[in-house]
């Protein structure tokens, strides 16, 4: 119930977060079985009839009691992470990236393909 109430009331990423940087440094398929179970609640707890999410209002009563808000970040970090935790390693791989405080990810310069050497400027 610990992580339905960091998901659904708070609403942050870093769970999901720290799942999908676990799994990309050790390859221990635990973290995904961890996000999968994290997902899964998401969607049997948080999921409204229209299609959003909605926060919880009390962790503690099943069914879940909604309180209507879904955070912004909750697309944007959440369900990126738990996403990303699923897909190939070559997407976005964490010698090449770096994820700022929205969870959106940054190419290290001379890391990546896409901010090559040639384009830092030291």
């Amino acid at each position: 119930m610990l992580k339905l109430y960091f998901y659904c009331t708070i609403s942050r990423p870093y769970l999901a977060e720290t799942y999908f940087i676990m799994y990309r440094l050790t390859g221990d398929k635990k973290y995904q079985d961890w996000a999968w179970e994290l997902t899964q609640a998401i969607y049997q707890h948080c999921e409204t009839p229209s299609g959003g999410y909605s926060g919880l209002s009390d962790v503690n009563s099943v069914p879940a009691l909604w309180n209507n808000f879904q955070r912004p970040n909750f697309i944007s970090g959440t369900l990126k992470f738990l996403y990303l935790i699923f897909a190939d390693q070559s997407l976005f791989p964490l010698e090449g990236w770096i994820f700022n405080s929205q969870g959106h990810p940054l190419p290290v310069c001379g890391f990546s393909d896409q901010y090559t050497a040639k384009m830092c400027k030291l």
